[in-house]
């Protein structure tokens, strides 16, 4: 096989959560561009007619919506239910939903933390079980976690945050090591300072705006497009020796 051959995906189906805006449309677009069909899930998805759907099509690739709010661990539940019922077994998992809550610590809300990791950590686990289970059955599969700077620093006003992306850090290490001999590859990717809605409070600050760009060696904010290639290696037979990795798409940030 061709090194380029390898990151072929056209063929294979994967499951991106968080799909209708930013990192996790940036990189259903670079799974579609790679040749794979597309199952977007988000909170606020269309079943047809999004944006992310008329892009995906352009692309040529089959896109279906499924709208899920993964704060409700019954409709996250249902939907598995649902695949399993229609015997859709993804070939990729992309665990890219997420939400964050700011406020100092000693006022942090009670029900922020209980959705923040109920969303961000506890989503996630039970999704990449159910769906792991089918992937061991086959004896192949991919599934791709987002973690976040956070996942190996601690963050401002963010204990939620931090607490559940440090999370993701080890539950990918303990998948891996469980199902790399099974044929599933799981790792995960760390955003750096990424220029998105989860991001807009931070950067309509100036004073943290200003402190946090000087940091980045490369000297810009990222994209979602800067996404696609890390994406695309971790979820094809290029990464097949790859497991338990936290690549970080920072800029160079956690270089410094």
């Amino acid at each position: 096989m061709s090194i380029l051959k390898s990151f072929d995906l056209t063929g294979k189906l994967a499951l991106v959560t968080g799909a209708s805006r930013g990192i996790g449309r940036g990189i259903a677009e670079a799974l579609a561009g790679a040749g794979a069909d597309i199952l977007g899930i988000s909170a606020s998805l269309s079943s047809s007619g999004s944006e992310v759907e008329t892009s995906i099509k352009k692309i040529g690739r089959d896109f279906k919506g499924y709208k899920v709010d993964f704060s409700k661990r019954d409709e996250l539940l249902n939907f598995v239910e649902n695949l399993k019922n229609q015997k859709i077994v993804p070939d990729i998992l992309i665990n890219n939903a997420g939400t964050i809550r700011r406020n100092a610590a000693e006022n942090h809300p009670t029900e922020w933390w209980d959705e923040v990791i109920e969303v961000n950590l506890s989503s996630q686990f039970l999704l990449s079980r159910e769906i792991g289970k089918e992937m061991i059955n086959r004896g192949s599969g991919k599934i791709i976690f987002i973690a976040s700077l956070l996942t190996f620093q601690g963050g401002i006003t963010v204990p939620g945050y931090a607490a559940s992306k440090g999370g993701i850090g080890q539950l990918t290490k303990a998948l891996a090591n469980e199902w790399a001999s099974k044929g599933i590859n799981v790792n995960a990717i760390a955003p750096g300072y990424i220029a998105t809605d989860n991001t807009e409070a931070l950067r309509n600050d100036e004073v943290r705006y200003k402190a946090i760009l000087e940091r980045i060696p490369q000297g810009r904010w990222g994209t979602p497009d800067d996404f696609a290639g890390p994406s695309v290696f971790l979820a094809s037979e290029a990464s097949n020796y790859v497991n338990g990795e936290i690549l970080t798409v920072d800029g160079g940030w956690m270089g410094r």
